[in-house]
């Protein structure tokens, strides 16, 4: 078995999560992950400034994980600014320790299944997830604080959103199109309840995308019906915009990122997939497959938009 990086302060932790899945090949030097088209792939560069900006806050949670090591907000720190600069194993294997500590907290699989996603071990991932979906269904829901804040400093999310969200993703990455409808069609409804609007376009956005893959198309109307231009969205932008091209509001050239794919960010993977989605369940596959391969020569492997484009032309082979 090839073992991660070493952790320093998680060593433990790091011998219990494999590098390799049993029957893969073993990872290059660096590489985090492997690619659902078989490629290497290894952390993106950050700008400067950004790098600068995640290391101080990486420091800063390892200060308070060294102070209070059985603190399970700190260990969750810890692991989520680990990731945030590409060190998705090591953030796994923080979370795994957190799991030891605190086998009771459905926000440490709630963490490390998003990250079993980023390194395409997707069903390691659903494991993980339907674990923290049992350990919080009988809890209060919780507003979950954002590692990367947004422009007005709100939260956009909650725990249980959050869990079901990454669930939902799984099984849709996976192909699984039915199951992937049934688990953010309860998001939806959460979300419709508590009228939270970006949570809301998240959800109905990979809801509206399962059942068109799943040949609903009749179920897929019914989910933009509650989709205005008006929506109060702070960070979702491009799931709402999306939204709207699927209801005819806007066409799809208004969309799409003109940068080159060097540059393109997380934002553009998301849209550059919906929009290729868009052209593969309404007949256009040729254009579908152009986009796919357009998003995966970006650098932004870890985008949930990136793998889905990967998942694509994966299934195409």
């Amino acid at each position: 078995m090839q073992l991660p990086r070493p952790c320093s302060m998680v060593a433990l932790a790091c011998l219990l999560v494999p590098a390799v899945l049993e029957g893969q090949e073993p990872l290059p030097p660096g590489a985090e992950a492997r690619s659902l088209l078989g490629q290497p792939l290894v952390p993106p560069p950050l700008a400067p400034a950004a790098r600068e900006a995640s290391e101080r806050q990486l420091a800063e949670a390892r200060r308070a994980y060294t102070n209070t090591p059985d603190n399970a907000d700190s260990i969750i720190w810890l692991g989520r600014r680990t990731a945030y600069l590409g060190r998705y194993r090591e953030a796994i294997s923080i979370f795994t320790e957190g799991i030891r500590k605190h086998p009771g907290d459905a926000r440490m699989y709630r963490h490390r299944g998003h990250r079993y996603i980023s390194i395409r071990e997707l069903d390691q991932a659903i494991v993980d997830l339907n674990r923290a979906v049992e350990l919080s269904e009988d809890e209060i829901d919780q507003i979950e604080p954002d590692g990367l804040p947004n422009a007005r400093n709100i939260p956009t999310s909650t725990l249980h959103f959050n869990i079901r969200y990454h669930l939902g993703l799984a099984h849709y990455l996976k192909g699984e199109f039915d199951q992937a409808a049934k688990v953010f069609r309860e998001d939806v409804a959460a979300d419709l309840a508590n009228s939270y609007s970006d949570m809301l376009v998240a959800s109905s956005h990979w809801l509206y995308m399962s059942l068109r893959r799943a040949g609903k198309a009749n179920e897929a109307a019914r989910v933009l019906e509650p989709i205005r231009r008006n929506l109060d969205v702070i960070e979702n932008g491009v799931y709402h915009r999306l939204l709207l091209l699927y209801k005819g509001e806007l066409p799809p050239d208004s969309l799409l990122p003109r940068q080159r794919a060097d540059t393109a960010t997380f934002e553009d993977a998301a849209t550059g997939y919906g929009v290729a989605n868009w052209h593969f369940y309404n007949g256009r596959r040729a254009e579908a497959e152009r986009l796919f391969r357009q998003i995966v020569t970006s650098p932004q492997w870890a985008a949930f938009g990136y793998i889905a484009a990967e998942a694509e032309l994966a299934r195409l082979r």
